[in-house]
């Protein structure tokens, strides 16, 4: 945090702008690449389209305070094998604690582009089956249908945050 707050200051006594991209991390890529870990949108994906009778599931789940509660208790602390926000970020912004570490860096949950168009039954069949070629384990031995579906309406709440 010291050291963004110095890079700030230096770009702004030095009167260049100051954009997020100078003050985000960075993680270098299999390819060699660099890339922002924190707020990319769209981010360059490639994951694997679920099957045909996921993509047409609607969440059956209410959004009632109680659902939406357990969504973020499911996200911050409890979901297993690994705590949704160590990777994703406790804003959801894909700049969790992990995310340096991962390639290709966690799912930026706050990027309208890409999760306004994402049916919620592809968001279920991630979570539940995991995403090859990334981090993203799956989670059907370890969270009930009633959970995944919590968790996809607190990760849409990033959104309207």
């Amino acid at each position: 945090m010291l050291r963004v707050l110095a890079l700030s200051l230096t770009l702004l006594l030095s009167g260049q702008e100051v954009v997020a991209e100078d003050v985000l991390p960075r993680v270098q890529s299999r390819d060699g690449s660099v890339l922002l870990v924190s707020g990319i949108c769209p981010q360059n994906r490639k994951t694997r389209k679920a099957p045909g009778r996921y993509l047409k599931k609607k969440n059956p789940v209410p959004p009632t305070p109680k659902n939406l509660a357990e969504g973020k208790r499911l996200f911050n602390k409890d979901a297993k094998p690994t705590a949704c926000k160590l990777c994703h970020g406790a804003k959801g912004n894909g700049n969790g604690s992990l995310a340096r570490r991962l390639d290709p860096p966690p799912r930026n949950f706050t990027c309208a582009e890409v999760m306004s168009d994402l049916p919620d039954g592809q968001l279920f069949w991630v979570i539940q089956n995991g995403s090859r070629g990334t981090a993203m384990p799956a989670h059907k031995s370890t969270l009930k249908p009633e959970e995944i579906w919590q968790l996809i309406l607190f990760i849409k709440q990033f959104l309207i945050v």
